[in-house]
């Protein structure tokens, strides 16, 4: 048995509003076992003898059979979750800044991304690249009207990109 992160992508943001208890009541019905939530924002820890890909594909077919949407989730297990948070390059804690991390089921697009470094402004945001995932420091007000922050949301990322302030991160490992 394994214990899975199961990061939710666009959940109770855009009209697709999932209670958390209803959201471990699925997965638990699904067949995984110790589900629980971490805040109202697709943050799922849960155990499964399953492996990664079978995690990723169970728990989506159980999101849109339960909640009616087309469900995407990024699935980790804990110490990847933990190097990746211990990995962070810049300072976490940086005064009127936001720390996240971009993770990805799709290296290409993370690779496409990843491109868009030199293009930024470091006054106003700045990215790195890590295992899988793509670290993105940016100032406090400036997320979604960033470059950055507009070509993660295009719709070309919606299926396999999905970004977690490095605080949540935290609180899912706690």
């Amino acid at each position: 048995m394994s214990e899975w992160v199961v990061l939710l992508r666009g959940i109770n943001v855009g009209g697709i509003n999932i209670k958390m208890a209803d959201l471990r009541e699925a997965l638990t019905s699904a067949g995984f076992t110790d589900v629980r939530t971490v805040l109202a924002t697709g943050n799922v820890l849960l155990g499964s003898s399953l492996r990664v890909d079978a995690v990723k594909a169970q728990a989506e077919s159980t999101l849109a059979q339960a909640f009616g949407y087309q469900a995407w989730v990024v699935v980790l297990d804990v110490p990847t979750l933990r190097a990746i948070v211990e990995s962070y390059p810049f300072d976490a804690e940086r005064e009127g800044w936001h720390s996240y991390v971009v993770f990805g089921s799709d290296d290409s697009h993370l690779t496409e991304l990843s491109a868009l470094a030199e293009e930024l402004d470091p006054e106003l945001e700045r990215i790195a690249e890590g295992n899988s995932v793509l670290y993105w420091e940016v100032r406090k007000g400036n997320t979604t009207d960033s470059t950055f922050g507009k070509a993660t949301a295009k719709a070309k990322y919606k299926a396999t990109t999905t970004t977690r302030n490095v605080r949540t991160l935290v609180k899912i490992l706690a």
